[in-house]
Parts: structure tokens; C-alpha cells; sequence
């Protein structure tokens, strides 16, 4: 298992550093900082909590911080989250900066979820004999990004032609991450907008996106289909109907794009589906 361990506590506040590095190194899941209350570390073998409360000058600090590390954090800050060096994901909770309907920022951070970016080499090995296009659904935190990013490497080293990645975040390889032998990445614009580059400029035979939200996503995926290339991609779902009754994924649904259904549980363990109606 790879993290960057040494970005994540960089972000953090000094005070807290050695009790995070001493008690979540190997089991941090996500640190959340709430305003007036003390850090709570979500950890794989279970929960603790810090002593010292959280400050408005902590939050700012791990925001600051994180963001020197993030050319485009400005932009996903106003979807909510920052991803910091390492592809930890900062997720920011308070008071919303709003224009014309749409949320452009935040004016006051009350809180904030860090999630630990970490990589499993070999975690999608049993999914490296599926061809096709593939989907991963589960819930949040059930673990889609880490799969995916194996499923990468498992399709790169053992194919023969080449996967082009829409790493829009960043969150799905990070400096330091091992890619893949034919894994071309292309990091910090939106799907469409990287589907198209990678489409015109590397001939891939496979295209990888992290998190269909939103039906231009959705849309950009048709169209990487209608150019005769297979896809892996992750969606927010916790199963096969909830997945097929959401609007926003009608479109993935109804053209067909994906042969395979890969369902997360809340355990991280996954099954695999036919993807047919």
C-alpha cells in the first residue's frame, strides 16, 4: 500500500501532526476538523479523537497550505473540495459563496473531511481478465478511485494498446503513483475537454475518468463511445437500481457503454454484473 503520508501531514496543523502520524499512519481513512470541536480520525480498525479543539486559524491553515500544492484548487473549490499534493481530497463545509445560482466558493469554512489518498497495487488484478467497458458504482468512501486506479495499471501492463486518463482532480495519480506501462494522463481539466485532447492527440484504446457527475460527463462518455474506444469510469451508486433509476445517468444506461458492473459494498469487497437492462 503507497500514500503519500509525508504531503498529508505537511497540510495539517503543527500541533496535531505527531497524534495523527502516531495513531492514523497505516489506518487513517479521513480526518475530519470541525470549528470547536476536536479532530475525529476515521480509521480502518476504528474511530478516535484528539484533544485539543479545532480553531478558525487551523481550518484556514490546511486550506492555505493545501492550496499552494493545487493549480486548479481554486476552480474545484467552488464544487467543494480541494485535492491536495498526494491526491488527498479536502472536502469544505460552511458558509457558501453563491452568484447567478451557482455556487462559486466559500466565504467562511466551518469544517472540513480529509480523505486519505492511498494506493493498493494489484486490488483490481482478479478484474484484469474482463474486456470491455467497464463501470465502478458504490457509495462515497466505498473505495471507487483506489479500484480504478488499479484497473488502470491491470489494463495497461497486460494489453496491448495504449489508456488515456482524465485525471480531473488529480486525485487518481498523483506524483508518485505508478501509472502503468501504456497510461497516458492527462490531469486538471474537465472530462470533456481532456476525452477530446486524448481522442485527437494519443489514439487511446481505453479512456478512464473518475466520477460521473454530472450529465456533460455523462455526455462526454457517449461521445468517447461513439469513437469506438472502450471506458472505465466510477459513479456515485450503491447498486444496480439505484444506479438506473438516477436521470442523470440515463444516457450511460440507455446507449449501452458499459458491458461490465463492478458494485462496491461498505466492506471495499466488490462483485461484478453484466451491465444489461
Amino acid at each position: 500500500m503507497k500514500c503519500a503520508w509525508k504531503e498529508l501531514l505537511a497540510i495539517l496543523p503543527l500541533w496535531c501532526r505527531q497524534d495523527v502520524d502516531e495513531l492514523g499512519r497505516d489506518t487513517l481513512q479521513e480526518l475530519r476538523l470541525r470549528l470547536g470541536s476536536v479532530p475525529e480520525l476515521v480509521r480502518s480498525n476504528g474511530e478516535v479523537k484528539l484533544k485539543r479543539p479545532v480553531t478558525a486559524e487551523d481550518l484556514s491553515y490546511v486550506v492555505n497550505t493545501a492550496s499552494r500544492y493545487s493549480p486548479w484548487a481554486a476552480a474545484t473549490a467552488s464544487q467543494g473540495y480541494i485535492t491536495a499534493a498526494g491526491g488527498h481530497r479536502i472536502g469544505l463545509c460552511g458558509q457558501a459563496v453563491v452568484q447567478a445560482g451557482e455556487m462559486t466558493g466559500m466565504r467562511v469554512i466551518s469544517s472540513l473531511c480529509i480523505r486519505v489518498c492511498r494506493d493498493i497495487v494489484g486490488l483490481a488484478r482478479s478484474l484484469s481478465g474482463i474486456s470491455g467497458s467497464i463501470l465502478i458504482i458504490g457509495r462515497p468512501g466505498s473505495g471507487k478511485t483506489t479500484l480504478l486506479r488499479d484497473l488502470v495499471r491491470q489494463r495497461s501492463d497486460t494489453g496491448r494498446f495504449a489508456v488515456g486518463v482524465v485525471d480531473e482532480r488529480g486525485e487518481l495519480f498523483p506524483p508518485g503513483f505508478a501509472t502503468g506501462f501504456r497510461t497516458d494522463v492527462l490531469s486538471g481539466c474537465s472530462k470533456g475537454q481532456g476525452i477530446d485532447q486524448l481522442l485527437r492527440t494519443m489514439g487511446p484504446a481505453t479512456v478512464a475518468v473518475d466520477e460521473v457527475t454530472s450529465e456533460k460527463d455523462c455526455d462526454a462518455l457517449v461521445k468517447a463511445g461513439w469513437c469506438g474506444v472502450h471506458l472505465l469510469a466510477t459513479a456515485h451508486a450503491g447498486s444496480r437500481e439505484d444506479l438506473f433509476s438516477r436521470p442523470v445517468y440515463r444516457s450511460l444506461v440507455s446507449q449501452k457503454l458499459f458491458d461490465t458492473l463492478v458494485i462496491l459494498q461498505p466492506d471495499k469487497s466488490f462483485r461484478t454484473e453484466r451491465m444489461t437492462l
